[in-house]
């Protein structure tokens, strides 16, 4: 039988035919992902070749054989630093929500987001969220960064997930995709799926007032079907993205405005750094480029952890 992975606890997949029937299904043995190193070797959005088996009255599947992905979203594992946690599978869209406080989303935070949908051939797009509650200092934040972003050619989106601004705009880029949202815990992902699709009734938690961190409602990546058309899969809030299975000479290819002026560099390996002639940097001095997105740059080329994880935002 074939169906698509909707929902993983670890050992335990939820898995959903073309036919609509649902089974839950473990892996066989030891099975892993031939030249992926991950903790998970079964996600969200995998489409499984699976059979069947009776134990007493319940019936089971048993996962034997995961068809070639599209695509895949993946950070670095939790505990283990050389590992990776792939977050989901054969995603067409993927969401990112972006809060100016309660809590902050820092730009390096942002740039490595979309550093790994370019790197792994997904379409991201940002949502500045809570704009209901912004004063003007905060909104005039949201304006630069959509500046920023979208002269890159980056989609941003305002909306409030609490009043409903803006998220027909949202059902629009997700009808007939499978999208996935993601951000630190707090920016307001299950209330907005929540506004997207009321009859999920996704739990939703305040944000603590002391530590300005979210409560973790969610705990694992799951996928749910729209009745406007599509699939989402929500995902847990993530702290931080670790650049993974990038060697240094590419990440610069993945920032979509160095990548237009990477011929004009006097070297063609040129990392954008000390070299001389480099059409990166005096794009920079002129004011061209971001410092904002030439700072995360710096930081993914040194494999420095990124600035924000010394504030708690949320756990993964």
């Amino acid at each position: 039988m074939i169906g698509t992975v909707y929902k993983s606890t670890g050992s335990w997949y939820t898995v959903k035919t073309a036919d609509g029937e649902i089974f839950s299904c473990r892996i066989k043995g030891k099975f892993r992902i031939q030249g992926i190193k991950s903790t998970n070797p079964v996600s969200v959005g995998d489409v499984v070749e699976f059979e069947t088996e009776e134990i007493g009255d319940e019936v089971i599947g048993v996962i034997n054989e995961i068809r070639d992905r599209k695509n895949y979203l993946v950070r670095k594992s939790v505990n283990l630093s050389k590992r990776t946690h792939i977050i989901a599978a054969n995603v067409d869209r993927a969401f990112l929500l972006v809060t100016i406080d309660n809590p902050k989303t820092y730009t390096d935070f942002i740039d490595r987001f979309l550093v790994t949908a370019e790197a792994y051939d997904i379409t991201p797009v940002l949502l500045f969220n809570k704009i209901d509650t912004y004063d003007e200092e905060a909104l005039a934040e949201v304006a630069w960064l959509e500046e920023i972003y979208r002269k890159i050619g980056y989609d941003c989106i305002r909306i409030s997930a609490k009043t409903g601004m803006n998220i027909e705009k949202v059902k629009l880029e997700m009808k007939d995709r499978i999208s996935m949202f993601s951000g630190h815990s707090g920016v307001g992902k299950s209330t907005l799926i929540n506004a997207l699709e009321p009859d999920l009734e996704l739990k939703t938690a305040a944000i603590s007032e002391q530590h300005r961190q979210g409560q973790h409602t969610t705990t694992f990546a799951e996928m749910f079907d729209l009745n406007f058309g599509g699939r989402i899969i929500d995902t847990p809030g993530i702290k931080g993205f670790g650049i993974v299975n990038m060697e240094k000479e590419e990440i610069g290819d993945y920032f979509p405005e160095f990548f237009a002026l990477k011929s004009e560099c006097k070297f063609n390996n040129c990392l954008h750094v000390d070299e001389p002639k480099c059409a990166v940097k005096d794009a920079l001095e002129n004011g061209e480029i971001a410092w904002s997105r030439y700072k995360s740059y710096l930081q993914m080329l040194e494999g420095e952890e990124e600035s924000y994880r010394t504030d708690m935002y949320g756990e993964d």
